[in-house]
């Protein structure tokens, strides 16, 4: 587990380079991007920064992230203000997609489920009304009993 620290610095992180994507870099090929994550190693030394597209083409945006990267780690070193400025890396974000694999596999779960219960519906028990068995009742007549045992 990351130190509070090395977590504060990451949230900073996070938040300086979701500013500097929304109001200074301007690059066309830039898609709607949202940072969902930073991760920096205990040192500090790199940034991990998970994104993730919207609108727009990924590679294009993969390059207009490469291409500003040197913009951002300045202004992250300004509002910081710290010795050790990172050195970035952009990561595209599996998330949406690992998402929408479980999107499809719950809504095939919903239709297997559902086609259980249509199928249940007009179903009756094989054995009649109950199916289970009961515990068979003996007669004992006083004539099965011998006065010896």
């Amino acid at each position: 587990m990351a130190s509070p620290r090395v977590r504060k610095v990451a949230d900073r992180i996070k938040v300086v380079v979701a500013e500097m994507l929304e109001r200074r870099i301007k690059d066309p090929r830039l898609g709607f991007v949202t940072i969902t994550d930073v991760r920096l190693t205990g040192d500090g030394q790199q940034a991990s920064i998970f994104y993730t597209v919207l609108n727009g083409d990924l590679d294009e945006t993969a390059k207009a992230l490469e291409s500003a990267k040197g913009l951002i780690r300045s202004e992250v070193s300004k509002q910081l203000g710290t010795r050790i400025v990172p050195t970035l890396t952009f990561i595209a974000d599996a998330l949406p997609e690992t998402a929408r694999v479980l999107d499809e596999a719950l809504a095939k779960a919903k239709a297997a489920d559902e086609e259980l219960a249509a199928a249940r519906a007009g179903a009756q028990y094989a054995a009649g009304d109950d199916p289970y068995k009961k515990p068979r009742e003996v007669d004992l007549d006083e004539d099965d009993w011998d006065e010896d045992e």
